[in-house]
């Protein structure tokens, strides 16, 4: 069993290759400023990379919310990451909050954000940078940045539109309105949403099945997968083939093709 790095705010577990982070600030309505949650995520995605023993990970929030976003308490009293003149402010968050979609943006394996609860402002922008979305039917989301007179600074407004087309990702951030689960599910932010209950056996399962493929094989397709977004297709086939000859000098693809082989002679 490898050694889990220490968090302050969010609990970590580990087993059958599936991690699952929960951020744990309910307090804060899990808010990541005003908390050490911004470190809490980084540690986490780099330990993931790291680690070969996990093949997926998972987040959630303890508590009724998934994540507040920003701490309006340190907004309005211009504390904590809301202080200082412009270019301080800038310098805050790039030392801060812009680190989690760096971070995020880099994790090697597939990431499930769980929602469990409201996903407001950044907290909503967390849940889009991982690869899938399940809600649970008490789920909210909002990019509810402008309502507060300031802009999506974590890069909310990058991921939202890849996810879910220009128009709409306009819509809802000039806005800032709220839509509830059923909605987000029709604009294709979540895959899914399932009784709160049922929420995290729903996305344990999931995250289960996709740690069950071979782990190197996983990792180098979620890279594709990423890197799909940005290249050309001839460069991109050239990538893929490289890969490939990799994937095929694994110990991992020869044990999986003799599982195959195995389980055709039983029919």
């Amino acid at each position: 069993m490898p050694n889990l790095p220490q968090l302050s705010d969010a609990l970590l577990t580990l087993e059958d290759r599936v991690a699952v982070l929960t951020l744990n600030r309910h307090d804060l309505r899990n808010a990541l400023t005003g908390s050490n949650l911004i470190d809490d995520i980084v540690t986490t995605a780099d330990w993931v990379n790291l680690c070969d023993e996990v093949s997926v990970l998972v987040i959630t929030g303890a508590g009724s919310a998934f994540s507040a976003g920003g701490n309006i308490r340190d907004m309005a009293d211009r504390s904590g990451d809301f202080a200082g003149d412009p270019a301080e402010c800038a310098e805050r968050y790039r030392k801060g909050i812009q680190r989690i979609p760096l971070a995020m943006q880099a994790i090697e394996v597939p990431v499930i954000a769980a929602v469990n609860g409201p996903a407001i402002g950044a907290g909503f922008d967390l849940a889009n940078m991982a690869d899938i979305r399940i809600a649970a039917d008490t789920a909210k989301f909002g990019e509810t940045f402008l309502n507060l007179g300031i802009i999506p600074g974590d890069g909310g407004a990058w991921f939202m539109q890849r996810l879910i087309g220009y128009q709409r990702a306009f819509e809802l951030t000039l806005t800032g309105r709220v839509v509830d689960a059923a909605e987000a599910k029709d604009l294709g932010i979540v895959m899914d949403v399932v009784p709160a209950d049922e929420l995290m056996p729903k996305a344990l399962a999931m995250a289960t099945k996709m740690a069950s493929q071979p782990p190197k094989a996983t990792r180098l397709t979620k890279r594709l997968m990423k890197m799909a977004q940005r290249m050309e297709l001839k460069d991109f086939l050239d990538l893929c083939a490289c890969f490939q000859g990799m994937s095929h000098n694994e110990p991992e693809h020869l044990e999986a093709v003799q599982k195959m082989l195995a389980s055709m002679a039983r029919k």
